[in-house]
Parts: structure tokens; sequence; C-alpha cells
């Protein structure tokens, strides 16, 4: 064995022994998730680009909604968006951008970048504002927040998961915190 077979060899065995406890399973508690608060954004009719890079683009505006939950409640404000590649194999990209406001006033922003995932006649159906069984598609994103200093700064301090429906004329967001 050469000097570099040999250095190779050494540095695959320390790399391989820094994952040993992976084998035994993880190496702290699995997160919970807790149940924060729900959007319900209202949609104007979709606006589509067509075919882009592979992708089928499109922008769907959010006319409004309501935020409700024991963690938040206040309302969706008009003039956000949610903007989706929909790929080929039944993938949809989504990013949303929009804003929220508390119920004391305070004015959040949200992005939420996710994905959509389910048999192409599924996402075809979604794709026309068909109404579908949420069961039949996966939805799922991980929201971010930017918001001032004050009773809602715990938005930034938190990591979330959400789960989305959608319906004919609006999206149902379920966001959770990872604790």
């Amino acid at each position: 064995m050469n000097l570099r077979n040999l250095a190779v060899f050494i540095a695959a065995l320390c790399w391989q022994s820094s994952f040993g406890h992976a084998a035994d399973g993880p190496a702290a508690p699995a997160p919970v998730l807790v149940y924060a608060f729900s959007v319900k954004a209202t949609l104007d009719p979709v606006v589509e680009q067509g075919e882009v890079d592979s992708g089928r683009r499109r922008f769907i505006p959010i006319t409004g909604g309501t935020v409700t939950g024991p963690a938040l409640t206040g309302a969706v404000l008009p003039g956000g968006g949610d903007w989706q590649v929909i790929l080929p194999g039944g993938l949809t990209s989504i990013e949303a951008r929009y804003f929220l406001k508390a119920t004391d006033g305070t004015v959040i922003e949200v992005t939420n970048p996710g994905v959509r995932t389910a048999a192409p006649e599924v996402i075809e159906k979604l794709a026309k504002g068909e109404a579908v069984d949420p069961s039949a598609y996966y939805f799922r994103t991980t929201p971010r927040f930017v918001v001032k200093d004050g009773p809602h700064a715990w938005l930034r301090r938190k990591a979330f998961v959400a789960r989305g429906i959608r319906k004919p004329d609006s999206v149902v967001i379920d966001f959770y915190t990872v604790e």
C-alpha cells in the first residue's frame, strides 16, 4: 500500500468511526411537533407563465384570509403570493411570501418554501383548482418569519414545519413548532 492509499484508508476509518453512534440510534430524543396556528389564505385565479426551464411556472395571488390558533391570531394581508413550479413526475416546488397582521397590530413577514407531491393526475386536478382529498397528496413547508421585537419575536426563535391543504379557492396551512 502506497502512502496516498494509506492516507485515504486512515481518513475513511476516522470518518466511519465519527458516525459510529448513528448505528445505535439518535444521539438525542426525537423532536416533537406542537401545533401553533393555522392560516387560511384566500386566493385569486392562477397566473400561468407556461413551461420554463423544464417546469410549468405559476403564480397564485393571495387576497387575504385569517390566522387562528393557540399561539397566534389575526389576518392574512392581501398582496402576497405563491410561486410554483410544477415539475415532471408529480413534484411541485412552492415558495409563498406574504404578510400576517396579528390581532395586536404586529405585521409579520412569512416566507414559506415547500413541496407538494402526488401522482401526476392528482397534481393536474390541483392545478385546475379542483377539490382533492388531502390524503391524496403530500404538501409540507418550512416557514420562516421576520417580525420586530415584542410579543411575537418567538416566531424568529423557533423552527417550524407546516402542512398544507389546497382547496379550490383557498389554502389552509397548519403551522407547528419543532420542540
